[in-house]
C-alpha cells in the first residue's frame, strides 16, 4: 500500500524543522496606511483579557513600531485622531469595541461604529479593518506566531511583507538556502513561488553561478528527454549536432523547474535518477555528471492519486516551502501596495503625487480610502493580481490619484468583510458586458473565479462567454494559434493564457493533451 505524502513522517521539511519554538496567538493592530507613509506596515499587539481594564486607541497610544526594528515605539500622533478613538474589552464570548459619540469617526468593515460592536473569534481570525478620521487605516487581526528567533534572516529586494507569516517565510528561505538541497516550493499562483526560488539563489553558496528557470508545463512529452538532458549528434532525425539539455546548462548553479507537476509521466523516472545519482544521459549518448542545485514548484496537488510520481515528490521535497496565499496574512497588503505604487508611478513620473505629511487633508483622505478598499478586497489572484491593480492606478492618474471605476466596483462587490454567508445568486441580465468583461479580465479568465466574483452560476459565466467572440475555453483554441502564442510568449504560460483570454488551469490541462496525444 503506497503512503501519502503527508503521512510520511520521514519527509524532511523547512516548515517541520521550525515548528519546534513555541506558538502563540495574538492579537495585532497593524497599519494599512498613514499619512506618513514610512509608518505603514508598523503593529502593536493587544492584550484584552475577560475582566481587565479596557484599552484605549487614540492619538496618544498605544505605540507602534516596525516587527524587523523591535525596539522603540510611537502612537499614531494624528491630530484629526480623538486621544480615545476606541475602547478595546471583553465579555464572555466575544471582544468588543466601544466608540464615545464625542470621538473621531471610525468605519469597521466598511460601516460606521456608533456605540458598541462585538466581534466573534471568527471575525477576529479573518481580519477587523479600521479606518479612523479618513486617514489612518488599520487592520485587527488574531493572529498565530512563534517566538522571534534569535537569527539573520535571507534578504530579498523583492520579498515584501512584514507579517508573522513573512517573518516567518524568511527564516525558512535562509535555512533553504544555507543547505545545498533540493526545494520544493508549493502555492497558489501569484504567491511568488519565482521569487522565493531567486532568494534562496541569491543567499546560497551557489549566488555567484547561473539560475535557469524552465516551465516544465511548456515542455512537450515527445521532447523532454533531449530538451532537458541534452541529445548526442545523430540521436533522432534532425538532430545534426550535439545539444546540451538544461541540467547541464544549469552547471554549478540552479535550476529552477517552475509547474513541476505537469512534468510529462515518461520524464519522471528519468528525473528521479538525475536527483538522485545527479547524473543524467542525454538521448543517444553518454552518462555525464552534473553539479547543481534543483528547486521545483507547483500550484498543483502532488499527492497520490495525480499522475505524479510519489517517489520524485519525496525526492523534490528535500526541502519544502508552502507559501500561503495573500488573503491568509492580510497584514502585508499595506506594505506590497505602497511598494507597486511607487514602482508604477515611478515608471510613469509621476511619484510627485505619492501622499507625505504635508499632503493636502483632501489627498490624504483620498489615498486613505484607496488602501481601506484594496485591504477589503479578497486578492482571489494573490500578489499578482495586487500588482495590476496598482499599475492600473498608476496608468490612470496622471494629474492626480484616479481609482478607475470598474475597479472599485470590483473590490466593493468582493469584501473581505462582507455577509459570508450564502450567495444570492445573480441572474446574467442583471450583469452588464462591461462589468462581465472587466471581471474576466480580473479573474485572469478564470471562469470559477468569474462565478464567485459576480456571484453568477458557471453555467451562466460559460453561457455569456459564449456571447463575445473573442472569449472561448482553452480547448477551442486551434493548435497553431496555440504553438504560435507559446512561441511568442517563450513557453510562459501565464502570457501565452493571457494574450489567448483563456483559463491558465485550462490551458494547462490542454498542453497535458496535446502532449499525450504526440507521444
Amino acid at each position: 500500500m503506497k503512503k501519502s505524502p503527508k503521512s510520511d513522517l520521514t519527509l524532511p521539511s523547512v516548515v517541520a524543522d521550525l515548528e519546534g519554538r513555541y506558538r502563540r496567538s495574538r492579537l495585532m493592530l497593524t497599519i494599512i496606511f498613514h499619512p506618513e507613509p514610512e509608518r505603514i506596515g508598523e503593529v502593536t499587539s493587544l492584550l484584552v483579557d475577560e475582566g481587565e481594564s479596557a484599552i484605549e486607541l487614540g492619538r496618544n497610544g498605544p505605540g507602534f513600531c516596525h516587527p524587523s526594528e523591535g525596539v522603540g515605539s510611537r502612537s499614531l500622533d494624528d491630530p484629526h485622531i480623538s486621544r480615545q478613538a476606541l475602547m478595546f474589552s471583553r465579555d464572555k464570548k466575544s471582544l468588543v469595541l466601544t466608540r464615545d459619540p464625542d470621538a473621531s469617526r471610525c468605519q469597521v468593515n466598511g460601516k460606521e461604529l456608533n456605540g458598541e460592536l462585538h466581534l466573534a473569534e471568527e471575525q477576529l481570525s479573518s481580519g477587523v479593518t479600521l479606518f479612523l478620521a479618513h486617514r489612518v487605516v488599520l487592520l485587527f487581526r488574531k493572529v498565530v506566531c512563534r517566538d522571534a528567533a534569535d537569527v539573520e534572516t535571507a534578504k530579498s529586494s523583492d520579498l515584501k511583507g512584514n507579517s508573522p507569516y513573512m517573518q516567518e517565510l524568511r527564516e525558512q528561505i535562509t535555512t533553504a538556502a544555507a543547505n545545498d538541497v533540493d526545494v520544493l516550493i508549493c502555492g497558489e499562483t501569484g504567491t511568488g513561488k519565482e521569487l522565493v526560488a531567486s532568494a534562496i539563489h541569491a543567499n546560497s553558496q551557489r549566488r555567484n553561478e547561473k539560475l535557469l528557470p524552465v516551465n516544465m508545463a511548456a515542455i512537450p512529452a515527445s521532447l523532454a528527454p533531449s530538451i532537458l538532458f541534452g541529445n548526442a549528434r545523430g540521436a533522432y532525425t534532425g538532430a545534426e549536432t550535439s545539444g546540451v539539455g538544461y541540467f547541464e546548462q544549469a552547471q554549478g548553479g540552479t535550476l529552477f523547474l517552475d509547474e513541476v507537476g505537469d512534468t510529462p509521466p515518461e520524464i519522471q523516472a528519468q528525473l528521479l535518477r538525475a536527483l538522485q545519482q545527479r547524473e543524467i544521459q542525454r538521448v543517444g549518448g553518454s552518462v555525464h555528471k552534473v553539479d547543481l542545485r534543483v528547486i521545483a514548484a507547483t500550484d498543483a496537488p502532488l499527492d497520490e492519486g495525480s499522475d505524479f510520481k510519489a517517489a520524485l515528490r519525496h525526492r523534490l521535497g528535500s526541502c519544502e516551502i508552502s507559501l500561503k496565499p495573500l488573503r491568509e496574512h492580510p497584514e502585508d497588503i499595506g506594505e506590497l501596495l505602497w511598494f507597486f505604487l511607487q514602482k508604477y508611478l515611478g515608471d510613469t513620473s509621476a511619484t510627485y503625487l505619492l501622499p507625505h505629511p504635508e499632503s493636502d487633508r483632501r489627498d490624504i483622505a483620498f489615498w486613505a480610502e484607496l488602501f481601506h478598499l484594496f485591504l477589503g478586497y479578497s486578492w482571489p489572484g494573490n500578489v499578482r493580481q495586487l500588482s495590476n491593480f496598482a499599475q492600473q492606478v498608476a496608468m490612470a492618474s496622471t494629474r492626480e490619484l484616479v481609482l478607475p471605476a470598474d475597479l472599485r466596483a470590483k473590490m466593493i462587490r468582493e469584501n473581505r468583510g462582507s455577509d459570508t454567508g450564502r450567495p444570492h445568486w445573480r441572474k446574467n441580465e442583471d450583469v452588464s458586458d462591461d462589468e462581465f468583461l472587466s471581471t474576466m479580465e480580473a479573474a485572469l479568465y478564470e471562469p470559477t473565479k468569474v462565478s464567485r466574483l459576480l456571484k453568477l452560476h458557471r453555467t451562466a459565466v460559460y453561457r455569456r462567454m459564449e456571447s463575445f467572440p473573442f472569449l472561448r475555453v482553452a480547448s477551442q483554441v486551434p493548435e497553431a494559434e496555440l504553438q504560435e502564442a507559446l512561441l511568442a510568449c517563450e513557453g510562459d504560460i501565464d502570457k501565452v493564457a493571457l494574450i489567448l483570454r483563456v483559463s491558465r488551469a485550462g490551458l494547462r490541462s490542454r498542453l497535458k493533451g496535446l502532449s499525450k496525444a504526440g507521444q
